[in-house]
């Protein structure tokens, strides 16, 4: 009784689908509502692989197991097609059930049918593979920045599209600039996010590998990691501070006389080399006219 359903179903799809072309625009939405709602049964032969997909690699292990669950149990979630004409549909998600259900042996398997178009097939299956839980953190930020790229999209466009806060999307896409080595130690999860989005914090290219390095070699926690950073780039940040202010007590007396001439608060700022700044405030308008008309003299 099952089946007899089952092929009704799809025999019912079936006509709505070839009347399609040719409905009002309300039969259309009503069309798109039950396709929505309802599978056919596809056959395998009749359904091309999405050229847009995100994802190339698949586990063999992965799909043997998916294989043998599927000749046990069936397909339990249906994949989802968009209709190319009444015989020849194409993946917008699930290659890796449609892979494992040919390895299976099934010849049909059920389907959700999208009316869509390239635009929109690349975006749900973007979106659809974003919404997996094995994807690593540098593979998450790839896809949304292929959705911003490639479906135009602002940051908050996105957010609103993935249902993620902005913060979270920004943090992702950081990720993306880190050196190779360290986007490779995502991927194998030699590191995890929160190791990344604390390096992705350093701008010095060289510092981030070398605490990436220390990182690995002693397995340093997030809040380690974190420290490590903070103590590294203070220190850093003294010691160019150090070597841009070496003023001596001869630039002290030009400093004090430049303090007098323009009546504010000079700054001399020496580095190595003898080159350096002279810094000359101003509260107002007035105030920087009138230090104009100073050098003017």
């Amino acid at each position: 009784m099952a089946k007899k359903n089952k092929q009704e179903i799809g025999k019912g799809i079936r006509a709505l689908l070839s009347n399609l072309d040719n409905s009002p625009v309300e039969e259309k939405k009503s069309t798109v509502e039950k396709l929505s709602s309802n599978t056919a049964e596809i056959l395998l032969t009749s359904i091309e692989i999405n050229p847009f997909q995100p994802r190339t690699e698949f586990d063999p292990e992965a799909l043997r197991e998916l294989s043998e669950s599927i000749s046990i149990h069936g397909l339990i979630q249906p994949i989802t097609v968009r209709r190319l004409d009444n015989k020849k549909f194409q993946l917008i998600s699930g290659e890796r059930r449609l892979r494992a259900s040919k390895l299976a042996g099934l010849k049909s398997l059920p389907a959700y049918i999208r009316l869509a178009d390239d635009q929109e097939m690349l975006e749900m299956a973007l979106v659809e593979n974003i919404q997996r839980e094995d994807l690593n953190a540098i593979e998450v930020a790839i896809t949304y920045s292929r959705l911003m790229s490639e479906c135009e999209l602002t940051q908050e466009g996105l957010s609103k599209r993935v249902a993620k806060k902005r913060s979270t999307i920004s943090n992702y896409i950081r990720l993306l600039k880190l050196p190779p080595e360290i986007q490779l130690g995502i991927k194998t999860k030699q590191i995890s996010m929160g190791h990344a989005r604390a390096l992705a914090g350093i701008e010095n290219i060289d510092l981030q590998l070398d605490i990436y390095k220390e990182v690995i070699a002693n397995n340093l926690s997030v809040r380690k990691t974190e420290d490590l950073i903070r103590s590294v780039t203070t220190g850093k940040e003294k010691e160019t501070e150090e070597k841009i202010n070496l003023v001596t007590a001869d630039h002290l007396k030009v400093q004090e006389d430049l303090c007098a001439r323009f009546g504010s608060k000079v700054a001399l700022k020496v580095s190595h080399g003898g080159k350096g700044q002279i810094v000359i405030p101003f509260m107002s308008s007035d105030d920087l006219n009138r230090i104009l008309d100073i050098l003017e003299e």
